[in-house]
This record gives C-alpha cells, structure tokens and sequence, in this order.
C-alpha cells in the first residue's frame, strides 16, 4: 500500500451542530477523512469538467478540419519563438 503523503495544510470549516451531525453519521471514519475525500472527489469531477468537452458530430468534423488546415504563418509570433528571451543570457539579433 502506498504511503500516505503527509498533510501539512489546513482549512477551518465552520457549519451547524446538525451539519456537523450529519457528516459524523455519513460514514464511520473521521469528519475530516470524509470531507476531504468527498470535496477532492467533487474538486476531481470540476476539472475534468475543464478539461475535456463533447460535441455532436456536425461540430466535430469542423473542430477536426480547422485542426487538420496548415497553419497559418504568424511572423509575430514566429520572431517571438526566435528571439532569445530576456532570461536566455544572450542579446536578441
């Protein structure tokens, strides 16, 4: 089994005496296992939320061409990528 990584953070919650009730009776382990676990489960669900998105399949074949089209030329952005940045130690052409 994996160790467990030590928590040196803390956050202070306050709630009712029924709020605190209730999470008590939730499972059989401690109030701050379970809300832990339970708001990086809902945390979890948020980011992949971020991360990923869905669409019919009309939007995904245009998503899929304008990745498939060549790129476009960008001399901005091309001069920016060639240039030595101000942390490289060298003088920019």
């Amino acid at each position: 089994m994996p160790a467990r990584p030590t928590r040196t953070e803390k956050l202070d919650l306050r709630l009712t005496p029924d709020a605190k009730r209730t999470l008590a009776a939730a499972e059989r382990r401690s109030i701050s296992d379970f809300v832990l676990d339970s708001a990086l489960g809902r945390a979890a669900d948020t980011l992949a939320d971020r991360r990923s998105f869905h669409l019919d399949e009309e939007r995904w074949r245009a998503f899929a061409d304008a990745l498939d089209e060549p790129a476009r030329d960008l001399p901005r952005l091309r001069k920016l990528l060639v240039e030595p940045g101000i942390f490289s130690g060298r003088e920019p052409a």
